[in-house]
């Protein structure tokens, strides 16, 4: 088989698949590394992962790749990598991706670059499946494409009727963009749009599968994570915080960056949406009056029982 039929067998895959050489300079780059990150074939090929194009990171929020990413740590000693990282869309969002890195070796033993295998990590399917049956439902908010406000006050209130009935617990999480109308100001209201939808996409895709996300109005989001501690709730919280603060719009010459905000509840029994959703909002305030970009977490459990 020639060099081109291996090309297409490789497009062909739903993974994105990638090449690089020694220097870690992509030589090549398929159609589903297209689909996943968003660059082109063309954008890529020839520039070095060094250049930290796709600025993948880890859940901490470090950078990977200006240092021992798993493609440069692979060449290094030899060994194949897996590890689940975060990868920049170039749309500005974040995405989960689990990475497969195997170096590649010349007849001689030598080892002359890597291959990485990535999959998109963030249940993408399932969540589109979703966004059909909201839009039928008319559930969708217009911008953003996730759940509006009247999804999450219908959600809220089956999740509370769960918990009475079966002892489901659940919590809420309020986002709120921090000086979201400085950005307003500053970019146009075009560029707040799209500020907007990166937050969206990096909330959706980054919660768990079994999590909804919506719109609650203006620049706040909502979160409703099903069976969580207040530990996990807090977990939960901070991740989402970091991988928007990691997120970030390219706008003309400039890149646009925003952080959140956060408040979160456990739901109590005899809690109705209102008020579930009125503790997050205090403690999304606490947040606000700390200084921003930081997660409040309601600590008080004795009444949920």
């Amino acid at each position: 088989m020639d060099d081109s039929l291996y090309k297409k067998l490789l497009d062909e895959m739903y993974d994105g698949v990638y090449f690089v050489d020694r220097q870690r300079r992509i030589m090549y780059w398929n159609r589903g590394a297209e689909r996943i990150s968003g660059y082109s074939a063309d954008e890529v090929i020839g520039r070095f992962c060094g250049d930290n194009l796709l600025r993948h990171v880890d859940a901490c929020g470090r950078r990977l790749c200006t240092g021992m990413c798993p493609l440069a740590a692979a060449m290094h000693d030899g060994q194949p990598r897996q590890a689940e990282v975060i990868l920049h869309h170039k749309h500005g969002h974040c995405v989960p991706v689990l990475v497969r890195v195997t170096p590649i070796r010349d007849a001689q033993g030598e080892i002359i670059g890597a291959v990485e295998v990535f999959s998109d990590n963030s249940h993408q399917k399932a969540a589109q499946e979703e966004i059909e049956r909201l839009r039928a439902l008319a559930l969708l908010d217009p911008l953003t494409g996730i759940g509006n406000r009247r999804f999450i006050e219908s959600n809220t209130y089956s999740r509370l009727e769960e918990l009475r009935r079966y002892g489901l617990s659940f919590g809420i999480i309020l986002i709120d963009i921090d000086h979201f109308k400085a950005v307003n100001d500053r970019f146009g209201h075009l560029v707040g749009d799209d500020v907007l939808k990166m937050v969206a996409r990096t909330l959706a895709h980054n919660v768990r599968a079994f999590d909804v996300v919506g719109r609650w109005g203006g620049e706040e989001f909502v979160v409703i994570a099903q069976n969580v501690s207040i530990a996990t709730l807090e977990s939960l919280a901070e991740r989402l915080r970091v991988f928007i603060e990691q997120s970030s719009l390219p706008v003309a010459d400039k890149v646009v960056h925003v952080t959140v905000s956060l408040g979160a509840t456990l739901a109590r029994r005899t809690d109705t949406p209102a008020s579930i959703l009125g503790r997050a909002d205090q403690m999304l305030y606490v947040s606000k009056q700390r200084g921003r970009n930081r997660v409040s977490v309601e600590e008080d459990t004795s009444v949920l029982i």
